[in-house]
């Protein structure tokens, strides 16, 4: 074990798509053709295109003086003048109207498995078909995608994928699931909903990821079209919001708490960074906080750090030091806590919180074998939260 640890702490990144595409001299537009390839001929005539396509009218703004709008889809509330655009840079004041401009104009769509969103309590091993748009209301010093969350429209690639052909899409790779992801899903709102509409009745699965920096009434309007929920928990003080994505932790515990209330099923993820936010004792605040305003059975998954972005000076986080965080949220009470971005650590698996049994085995983003029936483990019949249902 001490070998293997060692050996997982020697390596310095990871290989990602982004990686792969710059090594391959395709740039950003790989995210938009990513799934083209391995769908019907009429969607590989379909190319993608720079800028945007269409817009949408938001129905969150409120009419200030002198052609001013005020944004109120997320807690910013950001003041536009007319011909401006907010932080997020994918809405703009039209004529005093704020028009988002990137309604059905994805800059990636590909099929994933669930596991990679990460939902563990969403039929495991299933398709995921994830769309995102470019832009975010977060300036994250250390985001994995800022190549496109950080870029505006008519810098990047996009398809032209209304809502219903997402549908269709997601039919066509058989997927499951749509998620909503890669970059902030908040700011792109519009196509969400209308997107999460059509998949309801079609009997496909929304899931969203999200930084969880949204106002309360837009979220409880896109709650009941919603299945699952993984949020961003950044870190657990106001400093380190401030300092490292430029927002702020209130309203993130709030979105969390509304999910709860909305019945959403909810996971969390929270990136744990060396001298950032890996103090043991922030940790075992934010399980404490988690265990008394959403309850003990909340999934969480702590993934591993590396280097990019804006701090590429720090170092992978430690092995060790992953394991004391999974101790600690374990120690307060959490009954599913997971390790992501090591490879073959024992925190990808789940286990029934009853008879300590192995109920799902994975590596990775693959799943071995489940050991559930109707949602209960297979040993002892205790309930598992989640969606299970395959039909």
């Amino acid at each position: 074990m001490a070998a293997f640890a060692a050996h997982r702490d020697s390596v310095n990144q990871w290989v990602t798509r982004r990686d792969f595409c710059k090594l391959c001299g395709l740039g950003l537009g790989i995210f938009s053709h990513a799934l083209l390839f391995g769908l019907p001929e009429e969607a590989r005539g379909q190319m993608a295109k720079k800028g945007y396509i269409r817009t949408r009218v938001s129905p969150y703004f409120t009419r200030l003086d002198k052609g001013a709008i005020r944004c109120d889809l997320c807690p910013f509330r950001c003041v536009v003048a007319r011909g401006e655009r907010g932080l997020c840079r994918v809405r703009e004041n039209r004529g005093g109207k704020h028009v988002s401009l990137v309604y059905g104009n994805p800059c990636a769509a590909n099929l994933d498995p669930i596991e990679k969103k990460p939902f563990y309590h969403v039929i495991p091993g299933s398709g995921s078909f994830s769309i995102a748009t470019v832009g975010c209301n977060f300036r994250c010093k250390f985001c994995q995608n800022w190549e496109i969350s950080q870029a505006a429209p008519e810098e990047v690639y996009n398809l032209d994928l209304p809502p219903e052909l997402v549908i269709k899409r997601a039919r066509d790779v058989k997927a499951r699931s749509i998620a909503y992801g890669f970059t902030e899903p908040t700011i792109f709102y519009e196509y969400v909903q209308d997107t999460a509409l059509l998949a309801k009745k079609a009997g496909i699965l929304n899931v969203y990821h999200s930084n969880g920096y949204i106002n309360p009434e837009p979220l409880r309007r896109l709650c009941p079209v919603l299945d699952g929920a993984n949020i961003d928990l950044k870190g657990f003080s106001g400093d380190f919001y401030r300092q490292m994505c430029e927002g702020t932790l209130g309203p993130v515990l709030e979105t969390l708490k509304i999910l709860k209330e909305q019945k959403v099923h909810l996971e969390i993820t929270n990136l744990v960074i060396p001298t950032k936010n890996d103090d043991l004792n922030q940790v075992r605040d934010m399980c404490l906080w988690i265990i008394k305003e959403l309850g003990p059975d909340t999934p969480i998954h702590f993934s591993r750090f590396y280097p990019l972005y804006k701090l590429k000076g720090l170092p992978p986080t430690p092995v060790a030091t992953m394991d004391k965080v999974r101790q600690t949220a374990q120690a307060a009470g959490l009954n599913y806590v997971y390790i992501g971005n090591i490879p073959g650590h024992e925190g990808e698996n789940t286990f029934c919180p009853n008879c300590k049994r192995l109920i799902i085995k994975r590596t990775g983003f693959m799943v071995g074998e489940v050991r559930l029936k109707d949602g209960r483990c297979e040993y002892c019949q205790r309930p598992i939260p989640g969606i299970w249902n395959k039909n």
